[in-house]
């Protein structure tokens, strides 16, 4: 007997799945949304990023005239890219945390073609932008970004999660000019002794021991990692250019001998207690780096800091982006109007017209035995809680 099973009805078991895990814990009774959010609920304004599956625009939600940022991944580019793993992790694991200086999640659904995760709409751009607008942060500026990020590492490692991707293009600012992890889509979550191995993340930012890992399979690897990323990330905001001279193409062999063989270079202009910061978050050995919120505490540099008032958004930034325009990109829009083949704006109608046409036809065998396969493969995976590695 035949039987095919859409994308969007395999899909569905996981949003499902995901619902029936939260919607038993009282402080998250917000997420219990698929059933009642839709797209539907929201007006599409513009587009204004892209990553590598998926993208963002600005919406506006019909009946409280809220604004949010949309991330929207389309179902059948992610079966063929093999990200679906991702994006249900990223998924569970934003539906799990909130935090002040995170990119929270407050809607997640689909549709017959994409899924929608509705996160915090901050506009005032991400790093990697205000660097590429060639914007001079000040020894202060960084200052107050490096406690925000240490904040909110010391929540995600609460909640037993190694981001990962620790880099300028995943820290948002608010319009105030506050700073905001975002893009947990290879964020992973370890529990109490584990280690993670997989090479994941950006390799200019990535840790010494996470390709020692890779390369001589050794015990793994840590939440050391991402305090790691956070001083090479303070230290390209304050000189223009990384630690390191690292490229995505650098094999990972070179890597561990550039680790052990090249010092890294501060300014003669930086502080001598910005110095002695940076050289203990870019420690090679991660037992001896700085990796907590208590070790940053100790440091010189920040020994006049009031965490409550930054925890509380009371310490104003040294860097505040303009409030006349928009920090982003302005091709995403136009890509999205004029080269996108399905453009988000014509969803409605191009759907009523899909289902229209599916009704007339059958589907391919081959078609529905190879996307059941992929989705059993997955569904195998949640159950058994090897989507987190």
């Amino acid at each position: 007997m035949y039987f095919f099973l859409s994308i969007t009805h395999l899909f569905s078991f996981f949003f499902q799945e995901v619902g029936r895990k939260i919607c038993g814990n009282e402080k998250l009774k917000l997420f219990c949304f698929y059933f009642v959010v839709n797209f539907d609920h929201f007006q599409i304004l513009r587009a204004i990023g892209k990553g590598s599956f998926g993208k963002v625009c600005i919406v506006q939600k019909r009946d409280t005239e809220k604004m949010y940022a949309m991330k929207y991944m389309n179902k059948q580019q992610c079966i063929e890219r093999d990200e679906v793993r991702n994006v249900f992790r990223e998924l569970e694991i934003l539906q799990e945390i909130e935090h002040v200086f995170l990119v929270n999640l407050w809607y997640s659904f689909q549709d017959e073609e994409d899924m929608f995760m509705v996160v915090d709409l901050l506009l005032g751009g991400d790093l990697r932008y205000h660097l590429q607008q060639n914007v001079q942060f000040t020894e202060e500026t960084v200052k107050l970004y490096i406690c925000e990020m240490a904040l909110a590492l010391d929540y995600l490692r609460s909640q037993h999660i190694i981001h990962r991707d620790v880099k300028p293009d995943n820290i948002l600012l608010d319009e105030q000019g506050h700073a905001h992890l975002t893009d947990f889509n290879i964020a992973t979550i370890i529990r109490d002794g584990e280690k993670a191995t997989a090479l994941a993340g950006t390799k200019p930012y990535m840790a010494p021991e996470i390709f020692h890992s890779f390369l001589n399979g050794g015990t793994g690897y840590s939440f050391e990692v991402d305090w790691w990323s956070l001083g090479v990330m303070a230290y390209e905001l304050l000189r223009g250019w990384r630690p390191y001279d690292i490229h995505s193409s650098n094999p990972v062999e070179s890597l561990i001998q550039l680790f052990s063989t090249v010092s890294v270079q501060y300014s003669s202009v930086w502080s001598k207690e910005i110095v002695a910061l940076l050289r203990k978050l870019l420690t090679v050995n991660p037992e001896h780096r700085f990796s907590s919120l208590t070790d940053v505490q100790t440091s010189a540099y920040l020994s006049n800091v009031i965490w409550d008032d930054v925890c509380e958004k009371k310490v104003e930034p040294g860097f505040v982006p303009n409030k006349g325009r928009l920090h982003c990109d302005p091709t995403f829009e136009l890509e999205e109007m004029i080269l996108e083949s399905r453009p988000l704006h014509k969803k409605k109608k191009r759907l009523a017209k899909n289902k229209s046409r599916d009704n007339s036809k059958d589907s391919s065998q081959s078609e529905n035995d190879y996307l059941q396969e992929c989705l059993e493969t997955i569904q195998q995976d949640f159950e058994k809680g090897l989507l987190f590695t």
